[in-house]
């Protein structure tokens, strides 16, 4: 027998009271799995590293603090929770130094400083680790045009700029005056100044000549050359002699100067001079994800950076991994595997 009309109604009210929850569950439902769908690009992300390092640069007017500042934006893009705070330095030995006392966690330094902090038997040079192979610094003896200085042994108690305490011209300068027969402190008259001022003494007749460790060009010589004469001195000559001195200059190698590096350099030429490479360095003890992370956002970064930093240009993924006298570190390692470098 069917139902009477009023129990069919009350069927009726309670059917059509569940059919907003039916509808409403499906639309959680939908919701959730297009959520899923749609968030899942976002939620991947959060293996990126976070947090905050410090990286040790350079002088402020200088190639290493100009590159840290892009790095940086690069890594913005590229691990936004992720933030590096630069601080300038006097160049690659406070560098060193900062990462091992623990003041920094980044830094950049030359081959041949990092070599002779480990010579030396630098505390925590044994922990010391590399992320990449940046580019390549030229040394550069810088005279007036018509200085009489032909070579490095001509310098013989003349004033000489050598860069500051705890940078790494002053160590390269060093083994270079030695290399020519000099001894820094007694036979010429060293004057501990950056790039930041010995052009100005130069121009000023307050140096007769001074060294830099510099990628190409660098902007101070080039600033130089627009309103005062200069020429550079070769220096490839003393590398044999470098390489007697100590394993510690194993690290410089032969290079030229073009023409074109400096086009107003009166009387500009090829010069054969010594380079040595730059590395980003770190210690053995920092995060595995957050190296790994820096080491990417340098590769990533190498047009961009390329731009303003010409050197870095020669950054890529055949070149970065030959870090001597480092170790890479376990976390860089890992990413130029993942790239198959």
């Amino acid at each position: 027998m069917a139902p009477s009309s009023p129990v069919r109604g009350r069927l009726a009210a309670l059917d059509l009271r569940r059919r907003p929850v039916q509808v409403l569950l499906c639309a959680v439902l939908a919701l959730a799995v297009v959520t899923g769908v749609l968030w899942r690009p976002v939620l991947a992300d959060d293996h990126r590293p976070r947090g905050s390092v410090v990286l040790s640069t350079g002088v402020t007017t200088g190639v290493y603090a100009r590159y840290g500042q892009l790095l940086r934006g690069q890594l913005a893009a590229d691990a936004p929770g992720l933030t590096i705070t630069l601080r300038s330095s006097e160049g690659s030995v406070e560098n060193i130094e900062r990462l091992v006392s623990g003041e920094a966690d980044f830094a950049i330094a030359t081959a041949d400083a990092i070599a002779a902090y480990q010579t030396s038997g630098g505390p925590g040079a044994a922990h010391l680790r590399a992320c990449a192979r940046l580019y390549d610094d030229y040394i550069q003896l810088v005279v007036p045009a018509d200085s009489p200085v032909t070579e490095v042994s001509d310098l013989a108690g003349l004033r000489v700029g050598v860069g500051q305490d705890q940078s790494g011209v002053q160590p390269a300068a060093r083994e270079l005056l030695a290399a020519a027969g000099l001894d820094m402190e007694t036979d010429i008259q060293p004057v501990n100044a950056g790039i930041d001022t010995m052009p100005t003494m130069l121009e000023a007749k307050r140096l007769d000549a001074f060294f830099w460790s510099g990628g190409l060009p660098t902007s101070a010589i080039e600033q130089l050359a627009e309103y005062t004469d200069i020429r550079l001195v070769p220096l490839g000559d003393l590398l044999p002699e470098l390489n007697r001195l100590g394993p510690q200059n194993a690290y410089y190698r032969a290079a030229v100067l073009p023409p074109d590096a400096y086009p107003d350099i009166v009387g500009s030429h090829v010069i054969d001079t010594l380079a040595v490479a730059n590395l980003l360095i770190t210690m053995d003890s920092t995060e595995h994800d957050i190296a790994e992370q820096l080491t990417r956002s340098v590769i990533n970064g190498r047009d961009r950076i390329g731009q303003e930093v010409h050197a870095a240009q020669r950054v890529d993924l055949r070149t970065a991994i030959y870090t001597g006298p480092l170790e890479l570190h376990p976390g860089a390692r890992d990413y130029y595997r993942s790239v198959k470098y």
